[in-house]
């Protein structure tokens, strides 16, 4: 677990309010606040905060907060990374189902173009990240988990790693992966704020701090980034109850990218490629790493209009793909 020091609540503070609109503001869900350190800054800001802590050795203190407070504060035991857990049955904490977080929050789900119900702030922890990437990236495409209540804004500190993969642009080799397109298209990704790791301290008995290493990539620093999630998202072919092929298609393609995208149309079994790409105005020979994420996107709605995805053996591959991340 990170933690983050006086002088960076601060800074985080200011990031978080900065841009926003005049009026009421959405209520801010802090995971994992530990000991409260941005917690009382936002407070102090005059922020409504929900904390949903999962180690009960802080739960003391925060709860004392939120008693010596008039409803300012909420403070929640439950796992922000156990949210939703595939089982059957009761869910058992700290694991925590949405529906019965949000009820607690007092938030009510809005239409998907509305504005941002809830604000989501915490540090994504090192070894779940590229997993917790993911799974917000399914729940987001299909509507679930936290955005059934609309287009929830995810405010998370990241490896700088892991921020390059998000941002990257065709043709970067190591960087432009199906993570990348698939969050591009759905959220406007905006940087907030560059830290060094050595600003971040740890609850580990040894005192040091783990930094993660990458070999092709820059991880210097923590970078607070911002998702949000994109208005027009479901205005065309792509929705919610076929965005799990979208996000298959993606994957088949990254996962040689140097291949050319007329070789995998074909390995669909689709006869008229080079027409379709004449069409989308993409080149022949094109790399699947060549392609823009909005072309993906038309590429998708013009394949979803011409019945192909309906095939039975694409559906039930995407279908499995999905099971094997989840």
């Amino acid at each position: 677990r990170f933690i983050a020091c006086p002088r960076l609540a601060r800074t985080v503070q200011r990031c978080l309010q900065a841009g926003a609109s005049p009026g009421p503001q959405p209520v801010l869900l802090e995971f994992a606040p530990g000991p409260g350190i941005l917690t009382r800054t936002l407070l102090n800001a005059g922020v409504r905060v929900v904390a949903l802590e999962s180690n009960s050795a802080f739960l003391p203190n925060l709860q004392s907060l939120e008693n010596s407070l008039d409803g300012q504060l909420k403070v929640i035991y439950g796992d922000f990374f156990r949210l939703d857990p595939l089982v059957t049955g009761t869910v058992k904490p700290p694991a925590v189902c949405s529906d019965n977080l949000f009820d607690t929050m007092g938030v009510a789900a809005v239409p998907w173009r509305a504005d941002v119900p809830v604000k989501v702030f915490g540090i994504l922890p090192q070894k779940k990240e590229r997993n917790m990437l993911w799974r917000l990236l399914f729940a987001l495409y299909e509507c679930n988990s936290i955005y059934r209540y609309g287009r929830v804004e995810l405010n998370i500190f990241m490896s700088e790693k892991e921020y390059k993969v998000l941002t990257a642009k065709p043709g970067e080799v190591r960087a432009y992966q199906a993570l990348t397109v698939l969050w591009q298209v759905g959220c406007e990704i905006q940087l907030l704020h560059m830290e060094p790791w050595s600003s971040f301290v740890t609850n580990l008995k040894n005192g040091g701090l783990a930094v993660p290493k990458s070999r092709w990539l820059p991880n210097d620093h923590l970078c607070l980034v911002r998702l949000t999630p994109q208005q027009n998202l479901f205005t065309g072919g792509l929705q919610p109850t076929n965005s799990s092929t979208f996000i298959f298609m993606v994957k088949q393609c990254l996962a040689k990218p140097k291949s050319r995208l007329t070789d995998k149309l074909n390995s669909w079994s689709l006869d008229n490629g080079g027409k379709l790409l004449r069409e989308l105005e993409i080149p022949k020979n094109a790399e699947t790493r060549n392609l823009y994420p909005e072309d993906y996107r038309r590429l998708f709605e013009t394949l979803q209009n011409s019945n192909m995805f309906s095939e039975t053996w694409f559906h039930d591959e995407a279908l499995d793909s999905i099971r094997n991340i989840n």
